[in-house]
């Protein structure tokens, strides 16, 4: 295996926003291949127990689920090409059934993969720059990132150099590949926090340091499932020279502190809440100070190696404001409000970030056909220098449409019923698969989703209520992120029944909060009336432009749970 070659040209026919594998990269993927291709003949053959080859198959990001194995792939920062995209797709026609499932993590899962084929996907994955590998495991977990990065008019610095720059330390860590419990990192460099960082064991934030250098802001602790906490500042700027030792250090007092005897009480948020955030400082500190940081030292040409794959691609010298846009949302209404809300500012004059919701009416959160990936790789092409993002919020982002193009784009995504306009609405819900996939769920989440999204599903009710997430967990573990919902739902098993308790004022932003319970669970036939009940008192109580987040800290939570516990009274059930 050889070092990265700082040399080594871009690839044509590939966009210059992307990463791009060099003979070190290649290699090593190659040879994690055929390794595992080896561990699963020996499983076929009967040469290794299940027991045995299960730490071997979590390593490439393989679980065996409730029906069949689940292939998860790791997706860097959310950030795909064209090529990869259309490379899933066939992957889904030819090992699965069909189609992916998008995760709140940017990665993507096939759900029935057959043991015998995972050798042959990972094969073609590696064709395509891609693998499986830290997906799983008491490791660190694929880094993501704001998926609008490098083209969000609020940005301050693209994230994205700094997440490859984690990702590539990260990888088969030594010291780190058994951790006392998975661990994750994510990365924004925006005003406005779209990558969740106060909900990660580590979360960084680009930021301009005393004389304008960049550094990081860092948070520790933050997580969800059964012990949710909102991570806290442990260094309030760190240079970038410092960036690598620094996580160095956090690894190492959490590898040395962290609990091993109780897997519920092992990731770093249980540390620093029982520690408290001022020793783990210190100890952090300490350990940073003492340490030989001469393999860590920045590097800084590396690192510029790294940043000018994510160099912006060739835009046009457009004018801001686009007569074509503007006419066509004149006449076609329905283009108007998919404009409206799955739209955004793009930092470039005459540009648009647009966001594909994979959220239709009654649909699955986060999954698409095969038909519907190549859809989205062609749009990417003709109208985004090839490039795809994938959101934690289960959509696809393309982040560099020409004001010009966007009716020529809804016309082609609308065709592949793509064109969803809910986005940060109402019915863009965020949910696991749930019970109907999941060996660790204990209720579905799936027809949850549904229900909700059939029961919301006229579009100008939702603009009318606003932005208003809705996160459905199938389990205490909380792949659903229902904790910081505005409105969360947790299934749980309650006497052989399914049982949902609803939380408000959950919030993933840098305004972070962990929803508060509203009462005793309900049946799952109930979970969108409840909502419906909610949503009615929202809209009575709300001043101006108030979004539901701003409402209930207004009014508080106890009016709401009164609410709510009158028109039990009337007959809701609540």
């Amino acid at each position: 295996m050889t070092a990265h070659d700082p040399q080594q040209a871009a690839r044509p026919n590939t966009p210059t926003t992307t990463y791009l594998y060099d003979n070190y990269d290649t290699a090593f993927v190659r040879e994690r291949v055929a390794e595992f291709r080896e561990q699963v003949r020996r499983r076929l053959e009967g040469a290794t127990t299940e027991e045995e080859f299960r730490p071997f198959r979590l390593m490439n990001g393989l679980y065996l689920q409730l029906h069949a194995y689940m292939l998860r792939v790791a997706i860097p920062y959310g950030t795909l090409t064209a090529r990869q995209m259309r490379s899933l797709a066939d992957i889904a026609d030819k090992w699965d059934k069909g189609y992916g499932h998008f995760t709140t993590r940017q990665n993507l899962q096939f759900n029935w993969p057959k043991l015998v084929d995972v050798p042959d996907i990972l094969e073609a994955l590696a064709e395509v720059e891609m693998h499986a590998i830290q997906t799983s495991g008491n490791c660190i977990r694929n880094v993501t990132a704001d998926h609008f990065s490098g083209v969000a008019a609020d940005e301050y610095e693209d994230p994205r150099p700094t997440a490859e720059f984690l990702r590539q330390w990260s990888s088969l860590h030594s010291e780190f590949s058994f951790l006392p419990r998975k661990f994750k990192i994510a990365v924004s460099g925006a005003a406005q926090d779209r990558a969740a960082v106060k909900v990660h064991d580590i979360g960084l934030r680009v930021v301009a340091g005393p004389g304008g250098e960049p550094g990081y802001e860092v948070y520790v602790g933050g997580g969800l499932g059964r012990s949710p906490f909102v991570g806290k500042v442990v260094r309030e700027f760190l240079p970038r020279e410092d960036l690598l030792a620094y996580l160095e250090a956090i690894l190492r007092v959490y590898n040395r502190f962290g609990r091993r005897d109780n897997k519920y009480k092992a990731r770093i948020k249980i540390l620093v809440h029982e520690t408290g955030l001022d020793q783990i400082r210190a100890e952090v500190e300490a350990e940073f100070a003492a340490m030989d940081r001469t393999p860590f030292a920045h590097d800084a040409e590396e690192f510029a190696r790294i940043a000018a794959f994510f160099a912006p691609p060739p835009y046009e010298t457009l004018p801001a404001q686009s007569e074509a846009l503007q006419s066509a949302k004149r006449e076609n209404p329905a283009f108007a409000a998919f404009a409206e809300v799955n739209v955004s500012a793009h930092k470039i004059d005459g540009y648009a970030i647009v966001t594909v919701s994979l959220k239709p009416t009654g649909g699955i959160p986060g999954d698409a056909t095969s038909a519907q990936m190549r859809v989205l790789a062609d749009a990417s092409e003709k109208f985004g220098f090839g490039e795809l993002r994938v959101s934690h919020e289960q959509n696809i982002v393309l982040p560099h449409v020409k004001k010009d193009d966007l009716f020529a784009l809804w016309r082609m995504l609308d065709a592949a019923g793509l064109a969803t306009a809910n986005v940060g609405l109402l019915t863009d819900i965020i949910s696991c698969p749930g019970l109907d996939y999941c060996s660790l769920a204990t209720a579905r989440s799936i027809p949850i989703a549904q229900a909700i999204s059939r029961r919301f599903k006229d579009e100008e009710r939702q603009r009318e209520i606003g932005r208003l997430g809705i996160k459905i967990s199938g389990c205490i573990n909380a792949c659903g992120h229902h904790h910081v919902g505005a409105i969360g739902v947790l299934g749980l098993e309650k006497k052989g029944q399914e049982s949902y308790q609803i939380t408000l004022g959950g919030d993933p932003s840098l305004s972070a909060s962990v929803g508060e319970l509203l009462g005793p669970g309900v049946g799952a036939d109930q979970v969108a009336d409840v909502i419906e009940h909610i949503v009615d008192f929202y809209l009575s109580e709300r001043q101006g432009e108030e979004r539901f987040i701003d409402t209930w800290r207004r009014l508080g939570h106890a009016r709401f749970k009164d609410v709510l516990r009158r028109e039990g009274e009337n007959g809701a059930d609540i």
